[in-house]
């Protein structure tokens, strides 16, 4: 059994770390409000975009499908792996991890690249150089117009040829406790079925075509930009969740370290006892 010395400096360094998850564990919960907010009121305004620009691909001709929209042959992918900066935060980075070697098996006779960001992501798979770049960066600010720009960049590359298909994996946001590994294609846009019960009986200004031109950009924009408030606050989600259980693993650890630190200078204390009583009966005899 260890010595009370020992027992004390347990229980002084698991209280200690007890107090830095607790602490954690009330900033992610702050952070997390704000992110769920932004995330929560963003979905609608994304899917509503997606939906209106269906509607409107469903009614043109095949043959004025966008750049964007280019079926080629697949030979060069681009996997958008999205992390976090930080760890400590469960199984949030390694599921994203874990994700890009199932992509990166499945397209194992392809030519893939990696744009990473979050930090994690990047030192995972940086050594291996496959990462052409690390955006990471944008967590620092993660605004619309940071994120357009990302997402330009990639859409410039795929329309250069660079690319034949883009890949998005991130965790998507169910609540606190639950994040969804995504893995969704970006480019080239999914066609979409018509629907001949669709009605669209409007006068369009400027023309359809010219609308769906200037939507697309805009939507896989914000495509991008939803995964990332998604991955965001999924992040915080997933520290609170983390740093709850370990200040309850840590609270658990101290009470048994107390109750063994009780034990063990109860016994010492007995010993001392017993030894006094013994040498005092050999002074008596």
């Amino acid at each position: 059994m260890a010595n009370l010395k020992e027992i004390r400096n347990r229980i002084s360094s698991v209280s200690s770390t007890m107090q830095i998850t607790s602490a954690m564990k009330m900033v992610s919960a702050a952070k997390l409000k704000k992110a769920q907010d932004a995330i929560t009121a963003m979905r609608p305004y994304s899917n509503k975009l997606t939906e209106l620009l269906q509607s409107l691909s469903a009614t043109l001709d095949a043959d004025s499908g966008s750049k964007f929209a280019e079926q080629r042959e697949v030979n060069k992918v681009l996997l958008v792996a999205i992390s976090s900066n930080r760890g400590l935060a469960g199984a949030f980075n390694s599921n994203i991890i874990k994700q890009v070697n199932v992509l990166l098996s499945e397209y194992s006779d392809k030519e893939v690249s990696i744009l990473a960001i979050g930090k994690k992501v990047n030192d995972a798979f940086g050594k291996g150089g496959n990462v052409i770049a690390n955006k990471s960066e944008v967590f620092d600010d993660l605004t619309f117009d940071n994120v357009a720009e990302i997402a330009q960049m990639i859409m410039d590359k795929f329309v250069e040829g660079d690319f034949d298909k883009v890949e998005l994996v991130y965790n998507s946001f169910k609540n606190a406790a639950t994040q969804i590994v995504m893995s969704e294609q970006f480019l080239p846009i999914v066609p979409v079925e018509s629907d001949a019960n669709v009605n669209l009986d409007y006068i369009f200004e400027p023309s359809k075509q010219e609308i769906v031109e200037t939507l697309i950009p805009k939507s896989l924009k914000t495509q991008l930009f939803k995964a990332l408030r998604d991955s965001f606050a999924s992040e915080h989600g997933a520290r609170m969740t983390a740093m709850h259980k370990a200040t309850d693993n840590a609270t658990e650890l101290r009470d048994q370290l107390k109750l063994t630190y009780n034990k063990a200078r109860q016994a010492a204390i007995t010993n001392e006892i017993l030894e006094i009583v013994g040498g005092a009966e050999a002074l008596n005899n």
